[in-house]
């Protein structure tokens, strides 16, 4: 086993989408060994599978603990949870097995980072469907990682070619998510993003809040959500310490940060932050979970049933996603959690 590097676990998905594809696809680049040692979490057998379908020159070591991985480019080393049947198996379809898998190849991994074994969870695709067929009572993996981390509220932080991009309000109509840009909440998730990024190593934390009206409003010509709410939240988060600029026009702000004028932005709805990133480089675009005792990354995109199976998944995403746990792994502390 080599000691020196992080191990990062990745649990492996829905074994009936493209995460294995993209898993072993991604363990076929040597720059991945040279950054940490990845650890699958899944099933051999359809590990073994997935390296066949993608024609990778790669073999397996089946382990039954962290300790005991080789951790050499050439060889995946996977946990094996033996728990998919591949006679069953039906790629591109919704099936509680893969369901119920997926679910337990993410409950080992948190145990695996709650216990100290891993340094952090690069994850693949889950498939909600799958997980109801299952009867599994989470729809996701923020619903899981907060129940089984013990965390409340986790905060979403994109990053994509340097960028990083938080979100004020998540999955809630447009209508909602501006009821919900109060100067309590501004100043709240100034002050969370702040610690998030502390806890990720970030020393210089220069913060924008993105404007949402054009040009910010123009001091009230274009509506008064920046006037009444959104500054007032920014000054009194600037009170509490933190470096914190705007509200900036939406339209720059996040060229601005792509640029280093800005260390992150926080994003004032879901769409907002989402159209930046994916604009930005959508395969490059990877999701990060703070609030948790440990850190995760992961892909932005789903299980992509339409095309598993078949070789055609690109696993840029899922490289970056484990290079990005690789970089933020030796900095992260669970401090001021």
């Amino acid at each position: 086993m080599t000691d020196k590097l992080n191990i990062i676990a990745i649990p492996m998905g829905d074994a009936a989408g493209i995460g294995p594809e993209i898993t072993v696809k991604s363990l076929a680049k040597k720059e991945i060994y040279n950054m940490c040692n990845p650890l699958v979490v899944g099933d051999v057998e359809v590990i073994k599978k997935a390296i066949d379908i993608t024609e990778v020159n790669l073999g397996v070591n089946i382990i039954s603990e962290p300790g005991e991985g080789k951790y050499e480019f050439g060889t995946i080393d996977v946990l094996d949870m033996e728990n998919i049947n591949m006679d069953e198996l039906q790629p591109g379809q919704v099936q509680a097995q893969c369901g119920r898998a997926a679910f337990e190849f993410i409950k080992k991994s948190v145990e695996l980072a709650m216990n100290g074994e891993v340094s952090a969870l690069a994850t693949t695709p889950i498939n909600k469907e799958s997980l109801k067929a299952a009867e599994v009572p989470y729809i996701g993996h923020t619903e899981m990682l907060e129940d089984l981390g013990g965390a409340a509220d986790p905060l979403t932080m994109f990053q994509v070619n340097g960028m990083r991009i938080f979100f004020l309000t998540r999955h809630v109509s447009l209508k909602e998510a501006i009821s919900q840009m109060t100067k309590e909440r501004v100043q709240d998730y100034l002050n969370r993003c702040d610690v998030a990024l502390q806890r990720l190593g970030v020393e210089n934390r220069k913060i924008a809040v993105a404007g949402l009206n054009p040009h910010s409003g123009e001091g009230g010509l274009f509506g008064m959500e920046e006037v009444n709410e959104i500054a007032p939240g920014i000054e009194a988060a600037k009170k509490d310490g933190i470096d914190a600029y705007g509200p900036v026009p939406a339209d720059s702000v996040f060229f601005q940060a792509l640029n280093g004028k800005y260390d992150a932005v926080l994003a004032l709805y879901h769409d907002q932050g989402h159209i930046a990133a994916k604009m930005t480089d959508f395969h490059r675009t990877i999701s990060i979970t703070n609030n948790l005792p440990f850190l995760r990354t992961s892909v932005d995109h789903g299980t992509a049933f339409d095309i598993a199976w078949k070789n055609i998944a690109s696993s840029v995403s899922m490289e970056e996603c484990i290079k990005l746990a690789a970089e933020y792994a030796p900095k992260f502390t669970e401090e001021s959690l």
